[in-house]
């Protein structure tokens, strides 16, 4: 199982490669014949191997003896629609029903797969200490944005990226920049100090809601006017944060006009095979930037790629979520993964938080050093592994009547 369509081609050629027709692929982009196709193959024990995203755990696979779960740690397994289930929780049922290993795969392992090796031993756990091929990690820089704006730069891109940048077009290697999906994600930020606006009850960061002109914590419901000044270093600087890739690309293609450029987000993957189009064109036309979200950052192999960018770390780190410094950290260690995998690579992460520990524990890549920091926050606060959370929603049309049932229906 793999988390993401977008990584599905590069897999299935792979195990095509060494498998041949004993391979299904499952996945939301089939066309409904192609999906019967592939389901009848599986049925009729056709094909010994399944590779899917998240609904591939429905297949009808004859006599089970393995289940595999690739970057074991990514939301995309978990579904936000009906049916609501998650992938990793079924494979696990079916694992024990079956009595077939599970093997639960990542570079940066969620906090509560790993607390479950390390603490309960109700897995076992296998640490790998080498990249593939031997490998070099590559070297990571982190940028402090504050003072870019202090030195009078107003770009997306801080001084040093657009050097090394320069440098990678040069000697002809390819670059990858991230920039977060939800980077349109608006919360309060002072442009001085880096601080971020958080909720007084539950320590993450507040959400501007246009609308109301107000902020608003989407935990517990906390809410305040918009401040004029920073709570913490007093300073008038205190803006509203988002941009774009479609801004970014833009950006790029100023500073860089003799470039090539293509992109990858959620506007260009519209039409099928559009993950498989983009991605085959970057690496066979040695296009010289690929410019995208989450869908670049995980699993991709480009031996070219010698640079990566981080726009900025701090879309991911100011989520309105408890988890958002294990996904900051994840998300920063997977993009930098991309960089250096046959040659030596360089990491450029631009962020108003340089001092935060996920910040910190990413440009180190050492996953165990964030866990043994996050982790007692996670105890202290009461959040998973140290306990479980239930959403209960309710709807209707009269506030009133609403608010009468959810208080009656909890009491």
């Amino acid at each position: 199982m793999v988390p993401e369509i977008s990584l599905t081609p590069q897999m299935v050629d792979r195990f095509l490669a060494r498998f041949g027709k004993q391979v299904a692929v499952l996945h939301s982009k089939l066309s409904m014949g192609e999906r019967y196709d592939e389901w009848q193959k599986i049925q009729k024990d056709e094909s010994k191997i399944v590779i899917g995203a998240r609904s591939a755990i429905f297949a009808p696979v004859q006599n089970l003896g393995i289940i595999i779960v690739d970057e074991e740690h990514d939301m995309s397994y978990k579904s936000d629609t009906t049916p609501r289930y998650d992938a990793k929780d079924l494979a696990k049922y079916l694992a024990e029903k079956s009595q077939c290993p599970l093997v639960l795969g990542s570079a940066t392992p969620s906090m509560e797969s790993y607390y479950e090796a390390k603490e309960t031993k109700k897995a076992n756990l296998y640490t790998l200490t080498k990249r593939a091929n031997k490998a070099i990690l590559p070297q990571v820089e982190v940028v402090d944005l504050r003072k870019e704006l202090v030195a009078g730069n107003k770009s997306m891109l801080s001084q040093l990226l657009q050097q090394e940048i320069q440098k990678n077009l040069k000697a002809q290697k390819q670059t990858i920049l991230f920039l977060n999906r939800r980077g349109h994600s608006t919360f309060l930020m002072c442009r001085d100090c880096g601080y971020v606006f958080q909720c007084k009850n539950c320590n993450i960061s507040l959400t501007y809601h246009k609308f109301e002109n107000r902020l608003k914590c989407h935990y517990c419901g906390w809410e305040q006017e918009i401040p004029k000044q920073c709570a913490k270093c007093g300073s008038s600087k205190v803006k509203y944060f988002g941009t774009g890739t479609q801004k970014l690309e833009e950006e790029i293609q100023r500073l860089f006009p003799e470039s090539s450029t293509i992109r990858m987000d959620i506007d260009t993957v519209t039409k099928k095979n559009s993950h498989e189009d983009i991605l085959n064109r970057f690496k066979n036309e040695k296009i010289d930037f690929l410019i995208g979200t989450q869908m670049v950052v995980k699993g991709h192999h480009f031996p070219n790629v010698t640079l990566v960018g981080v726009i900025v770390a701090d879309g991911i780190l100011n989520l309105e979520d408890y988890r958002a410094p294990e996904r900051a950290f994840q998300t920063l260690v997977q993009v930098a993964g991309r960089a250096g995998r046959e040659e030596p690579g360089r990491v450029i992460m631009q962020t108003y938080n340089p001092d935060h520990y996920a910040i910190i524990h990413s440009r180190n890549q050492d996953f165990e050093a964030f866990y043994q920091t996050e982790i007692p926050l996670r105890k202290m606060l009461k959040y998973p592994p140290f306990c479980d959370i239930m959403v209960i929603k309710f709807q209707g049309t009269n506030q009133d009547e609403l608010r009468k049932v959810a208080r009656n229906s909890i009491s």
